[in-house]
Parts: C-alpha cells; structure tokens; sequence
C-alpha cells in the first residue's frame, strides 16, 4: 500500500496512453492494473501543494485559501484569460505571468463529448487534450500570448462550446469529426484582423484511451464521503479512474493523502 499526497494523473503520449498517479514522490503506472482491483483510502488529510500546510478544504484545485487568493495560477484571469489585469499593474505574479502567460498559446478545436473550442500553451500540447479527454484534436491559430489567445476563443464561443459533457464523455468514444471542415468554418467567422494570428497547417492528432469497458451509467465517486472505495479498474480518460463502481476525479483530489493498494 503506497499512501501520500496524491496530485493529477501523469500521461505519456502512447497507444494507449500510459498513465502513472503521482503519490508524494513516487509515480505509480496504472495501465498495468487495468482488470484489477485498487483501494484508494482518504487519509484524512488534504495538505496545500504550494505551501504544503494542511487545510482544511482544497481550492482551485489543490491549495489552500491563502496561496488560493496569492497565487497568479489560481486567478479568476486563468479560467477567463480575456480578463488579464497585467497591463493594469496588478497581477498577482508579473514574472510567473511572463514565463507562463506571455508565451505562444495555441487556439484549437477538440472532440471529446462533441466539438469545443480552447486554448493551451504549446508546450502543453498534447498533454491538455488528454486531461480533457479529447479523441481528436486540431490547433487551428497560434498567438503570441494568452490574453489573445482568451480574445479569440471568446469569438469562438459564439459558435462553438467551450466546455466537455464530461459525463457524455466518460460514456464512450466521441463520434468522429471532421475537423478540417470545423476549421474553415470557424476562421471564417473572425475578422482579419483576428485572423492575423498564423493559421497553422496542422494535421488532426488522434488520441487512444487505455479502457477495457464504458460504464452504462456515470456514477460520480466522493473519496471524502466514501473514505474506502475499492473496485474493478475498467479504464482511464481524461483526469478520471473509471472503475466497475463509478468514476473518480484525480485532478479534484490535488492535495489530498491517500492510500491506495492493488491486487
């Protein structure tokens, strides 16, 4: 039995792909225990991963409220890029902004329960369309910054979701796309000078799922209400365990000491 503070699943680009859980310091593989049973505990315990100070509840995905109300990472300007306050001199980290902000970001579109639209780092592809679960996926702008980026998918969204069914999602592979055709239309719904960021010549990235079998129904797994939940690991997708009992999200349980034991 392995027990530490547990942070989201770790992938590598494979056929399928291959994922390992981070448990304080160690990566546990989870493909080879496909078809098995595992354990997963709450400790009782949810420590902050910046700070590494206990708290009480996790927020923004994995800190505590102070770090939460500091951190540029956790600001309301990383979920609404459009909104960035940097020129307006109060941004929560101006050097993280620069190293993580002020970078090429990539527009695409992504089919995980049906077509949406985002935006990611480029060097964080293709690692975020596998934490969203997405089959297929086509960068369609590069630009030189997030907050262009944010500009952009806002027009977009007026056409297009932004957000992934993610029960849908988890109920089985997403209806191929044709995401060239979805591409034309879409860049011909900006405006030139919208369309001044490079328009990439970029092929679609198919992407596989390690996944014995899709549940019938998505039942949503609490650790915190359930301390003990043991079943069959069927698959894994996106940030999800998909097990014969349910389905967990890790990347919810940032932060959280749990012990986890397979057969």
């Amino acid at each position: 039995m392995l027990t530490g503070v547990i942070s989201k699943l770790k992938s590598t680009v494979s056929e399928p792909i291959q994922y390992s859980l981070p448990i304080g310091e160690i990566e546990l593989p989870l493909n080879a225990f496909l078809g098995k049973k595992i354990l997963l505990k709450f400790a009782g315990k949810i420590c902050c991963l910046h700070c590494k100070q206990a708290t009480k509840k996790s927020y923004s995905q994995g800190y505590c409220f102070p770090c939460s109300q500091k951190l540029a990472k956790c600001d309301f300007c990383i979920v609404r890029p459009e909104k960035c306050h940097y020129h307006l001199g109060t941004c929560r980290e101006p050097d993280w902004a620069k190293q993580h902000c002020f970078i090429p970001h990539i527009v695409y579109l992504a089919n995980t329960s049906d077509l949406k639209v985002g935006i990611t780092r480029q060097t964080q592809i293709p690692n975020r369309w596998i934490d969203q679960g997405a089959s297929q996926a086509l960068p369609i702008l590069s630009v030189k910054n997030r907050y262009e980026s944010g500009l952009i998918e806002v027009k977009l969204k007026e056409k297009v979701n932004d957000k992934t069914n993610w029960r849908k999602m988890l109920m089985g592979e997403a209806e191929p796309l044709d995401l060239y055709e979805k591409k034309t239309q879409l860049l011909s719904f900006l405006t030139l000078e919208e369309n001044a960021a490079l328009i990439l010549d970029a092929k679609i990235t198919s992407i596989q799922y390690p996944i014995i079998e899709y549940p019938k129904k998505v039942v949503a797994l609490n650790i915190e209400k359930t301390p003990g939940i043991e079943g069959v690991l069927l698959g894994i997708k996106g940030q999800y365990l998909i097990l014969d009992v349910g389905v967990m999200n890790i990347r919810n349980l940032s932060g959280y000491m749990v012990s986890v034991s397979t057969d």
